[in-house]
């Protein structure tokens, strides 16, 4: 099947652009033709002369472009010194104006690309956008680009952009395998009103041809000499790697003519309300927007930092609290944690939103919002891989590619750097003659990883001891490069690729992916394209990460089995790094989910265990849920916070040195905790331990209770003494009958 128009598709499409007066201009008479357009219908569309050349002082001299070859021989004149920096003016217009036109992020759908031909459905035209990730066979349906079917100079890929478009720029990229060496190395751009003719972009007096590729994943960047307004755009290779077949991934960079100032795609919605900053921050103007917000709020926020990078970046945290810097008694702990991946950048820029929103609803009185600072710690982690963001920044929106900056300075992958808590405690259970009785919670870390010469991260080891002083009740790790919820376990067992792993929490990390995915505007569309190849939608946009693809040393998993802390990982969008003009629709498709996800923290059960003679709280003592094979521990203060969907719970709750007390509570549908406490007595022994040690005299009644606790133990060893002679007995009566049969059957 060839995904080209008919005839009759083409005289039609002809018919309306004449009737509607669309034109050709350059950049510079933009918009004088656009006033004129309307008065200049003709029965033919004309095509104006249009150039790479500036003129100056009467004289031609070409526009500097990156990536641009020409087919022929020309030595330009040397532009004056004003024109010169006019010149450069506009390239750096071109270089930060006009923004991609969606190939990427999927607002250009896929009927809006077409191909000359095509190898099979998996390398058709809509495989060709930027960064577009293959399937794990070679040959699968979602494959790692467009590919020609033939390998001639004939071959296409067009892009319709329904409406005029100042066009200014290609970005192009090989495709994605590691099968085959597939990319293009030189192209031309065609533009076109009505995809019939076909004008090429000039480069002087001769056709532009374009530097491609040279390996199939780094995108290349190659500028329009002169800005060409149209509304079809097409790709025609021009050579390729040799041995291999003609593919690409794009993206086109071109301006809306009518575009609106603010203009976003059906699924972003309407235009944000909220006056935030919208624009990608680097390392220090995050730190500025942070000091400006501690500074408009200065009651309610706090930055401190954790640790920092490899290359010495402070990882900071902003505190929001109506009591920043204090653990509050009873008020839960909540945490967002983004950038992990350095160049996955849109969780970055949605945590810092998030604290400028959350500083000025306070201020206004958002009831919502003050119920949540009041009643809530809130921390916020807006990078915790600075070092790769910086690297991914540096590179830009659409040039950091699918790996730019995802790994530390080092080369560590953080989300693989914690350590395998997983496979201890599967291997404890599978070794222990009674399974259930293996802790299954705050899972030690493995010697190995403390030793100075282990391969971990300073920005792991940061985030570590972060949770092991703060007692964080619920978080999410904000990533990027997909479209889903995935909740733990991320590892699976022996390692399989993918298997469905779940945590004994399981039906409550599904109702918190379901939260977070069915109030998001882009996830919730029914009608969105799949990001790459998985399609999520079957499982309502929510996933085991176990069942998804094997990630082991996951940081869900690790503040699962070594805290608290209820964690899942949000894939908040298609393209990594979205282009900026994108960051105000993104807010928009999760502010609901970021709100509403953090009330989660205030679900289940909390309560405080205290001593029953100094009414004070108990710190660690052990809270279990029966038929729910993960415990949890009280805080400092002995308050305790335990996550559960509604329901009638039999909890039990034990200290070392204290009787368990057991107790039923019911969780309502309400979204609040419901409030169960325990009041523990300390054993005996370990009272006598605490009175001897201050010198006090032991009162009555702990020595009755002394007597009575020694005479239990004494029956109990009695018992143990008589039932060991008694076995010892049968033994030798069992050995004499053996003596006596064997000399009766020598007689």
């Amino acid at each position: 099947m060839q995904h080209t128009k008919s005839k009759m598709e083409k005289s039609a499409l002809v018919f309306i652009i004449v009737l509607a007066g669309t034109f050709w201009a350059t950049a510079d008479n933009t918009t004088e033709t656009a006033a004129t357009s309307k008065s200049s219908i003709s029965e033919t569309t004309t095509f104006e002369s249009t150039t790479s050349e500036t003129t100056t002082n009467g004289r031609i001299t070409p526009t500097a472009t990156p990536g641009l070859k020409s087919t022929g021989s020309w030595a330009p004149t040397r532009p004056s010194r004003a024109a010169k920096k006019e010149e450069d003016k506009q390239k750096g217009k071109l270089e930060m104006g006009c923004p991609p036109l969606g190939l990427e992020s999927l607002r250009v759908d896929d009927t809006q690309i077409q191909a000359s031909s095509f190898q099979r459905f998996g390398l058709g035209p809509h495989r060709g956008r930027l960064n577009v990730q293959s399937g794990i066979e070679d040959g699968d349906l979602y494959d790692g680009a467009w590919c020609a079917d033939y390998k001639d100079q004939h071959q296409w890929l067009e892009v319709d952009g329904r409406h005029l478009t100042r066009f200014t720029g290609v970005i192009l990229q090989g495709r994605n395998t590691i099968w085959r060496r597939d990319w293009v190395t030189s192209y031309k751009v065609q533009l076109s009103n009505d995809s019939i003719s076909w004008k090429g972009s000039m480069n002087g007096t001769l056709e532009a041809i374009f530097e491609g590729n040279a390996d199939g994943e780094s995108p290349v960047l190659a500028l329009l000499p002169v800005p060409m307004v149209a509304r079809y755009i097409r790709i025609n290779p021009q050579s390729w790697y040799p041995d291999g077949d003609i593919c690409l991934r794009a993206e086109i960079l071109g301006c809306r003519l009518d575009e609106p100032k603010q203009s976003f795609s059906s699924a972003q919605g309407a235009e944000p309300k909220d006056n935030l900053d919208f624009r990608h921050h680097n390392y220090q103007e995050m730190r500025k927007l942070m000091k400006s917000v501690t500074e408009e709020c200065p009651d309610i926020t706090r930055i401190y930092t954790i640790g920092k990078s490899y290359m010495g970046l402070k990882l900071y945290v902003m505190e929001i609290s109506d009591n920043p810097g204090k653990h509050e008694l009873g008020e839960p702990e909540f945490r967002y944690v983004a950038n992990m991946h350095g160049n996955e950048v849109l969780g970055r820029e949605l945590v810092l939103n998030l604290m400028q929103y959350l500083c000025r609803e306070y201020k206004r009185g958002n009831q919502r919002v003050v119920r949540l600072v009041t009643e809530t710690r809130i921390h916020l982690l807006p990078s915790m891989n600075p070092d790769g963001y910086e690297v991914a920044y540096n590179k830009g929106s659409e040039l950091a590619g699918w790996g730019e900056g995802r790994y530390t300075f080092e080369g560590i992958d953080l989300n693989h750097n914690f350590p395998d808590l997983n496979t201890i405690l599967w291997d404890a259970q599978e070794a222990a003659e009674d399974p259930s009785k293996v802790p299954n919670h705050y899972v030690p870390i493995p010697e190995y990883y403390t030793k100075e010469d282990a391969m971990v991260a300073s920005e792991t080891r940061a985030v570590i001891s972060w949770m092991q002083d703060i007692p964080f009740v619920l978080s999410a790790n904000l990533h990027g490069g997909e479209m889903v919820v995935t909740y733990p376990y991320d590892g699976t067992e022996n390692w399989a690729p993918q298997a469905n792993t779940p945590t004994p929490d399981n039906s409550f990390f599904r109702w918190l992916a379901t939260v977070y995915a069915s109030t998001n505007r882009a996830l919730a569309n029914p009608e969105r394209r799949l990001c790459h190849h998985d399609d999520f939608q079957v499982y309502n946009n929510i996933i085991n990460g176990g069942a998804w693809h094997h990630v082991p040393g996951s940081m869900n998993d690790f503040s699962y089995l070594h805290t608290n802390c209820f964690e899942v990982t949000v894939e908040l969008s298609c393209d990594k790094y979205p282009h900026a003009s994108e960051l105000p629709g993104e807010w928009e498709n999760n502010k609901e989910s970021l709100l509403l996800y953090m009330e989660q923290v205030h679900r289940g059960l909390k309560g405080v265990v205290r001593d029953k003679e100094s009414k004070k709280g108990i710190e660690d003592a052990v809270i279990r849920v029966e038929d729910h094979e993960h415990d949890i521990r009280s805080a400092a203060d002995g308050d305790y916070w335990r996550l559960l969907n509604p329901g009638d719970y039999k909890i039990v709750a034990w200290a070392e040195g204290y009787f368990p007390a057991v107790r039923h509570c019911r969780v309502g549908m309400e979204p609040r905790a419901t409030i169960c406490d325990f009041t523990l007595t300390q054993t005996p022994v370990k009272r006598l331990k605490e009175i001897r040690a201050k010198g006090g005299k032991i009162p009555q009644d702990l020595q009755l209770r002394l007597r009575a606790l020694r005479l239990r133990k004494l029956r109990a060893s009695t018992k143990a003494i008589n039932q060991r002679r008694e076995g010892q007995r049968m033994q030798r009566e069992q050995a004499r009958k053996a003596r006596s049969s064997s000399s009766s059957s020598t007689l």
